[in-house]
């Protein structure tokens, strides 16, 4: 099974639709990895998202299951050293003893650069971490927790990942009643992001 923002290998220009542009099949053709993303996809396959050199370079395309030849999941790169020194890299190095004990990953660009040697990173990047939370986290923790990422050297943006998807720790450590939560089968503002949705 795999989850969003995990790196699968083995994606090529075969499996990408006719509409695809030419910046995803040169992606594929370098054997870049592909992210998994919060999509219903077939039986078999698994909704993905393509990205290239450009941020605003990111297609939506689906992977057929079969095809993945290695998977490497957010929390497997929380060690991972580069040689690159930029803001979001010195924001991992930070937090990375802050987050220590708790099961956290890293995802977004870093994530990405990280897992597959290719510079996906720049000086402006934000770092973007994955927490997972299967029961509630309480929200004055995750106050204190966002008062900590905000003292990092770049911005931080990381999600809290509950059994039923994903919700933004500054949304949930800020008053609103209700908070968006996200998963395959799109956004909703609800109360509890710990509660199955009814």
């Amino acid at each position: 099974m795999v989850n969003a923002h995990d790196l699968l290998w083995g994606m090529t220009p075969a499996h990408a639709p006719a509409d695809a542009p030419a910046w995803v099949l040169e992606a594929l053709s370098a054997g870049h990895p592909v992210v998994v993303r919060r999509a219903i996809a077939q039986a078999g396959h698994v909704a993905v998202g393509v990205r290239g050199r450009l941020r605003e370079q990111r297609f939506a395309a689906v992977m057929p299951m079969a095809a993945v030849q290695r998977r490497v999941v957010p929390e497997a790169l929380c060690d991972v050293i580069s040689p690159r020194n930029l803001p979001a890299l010195q924001a991992l190095d930070q937090l990375r003893p802050v987050l220590a004990r708790e099961n956290w990953g890293v995802t977004g660009s870093a994530g990405f650069e990280l897992a597959s040697g290719i510079e996906a990173l720049h000086g402006a990047s934000d770092l973007d971490l994955i927490l997972r939370t299967p029961t509630r986290f309480d929200r004055g923790d995750a106050e204190d927790l966002l008062a900590i990422l905000d003292t990092a050297v770049c911005a931080v943006d990381l999600q809290l990942q509950t059994p039923f998807g994903a919700v933004a720790l500054r949304e949930w450590a800020c008053p609103s009643r209700r908070v968006l939560l996200k998963n395959a089968s799109g956004a909703q503002l609800v109360l509890d992001p710990w509660q199955a949705l009814v």
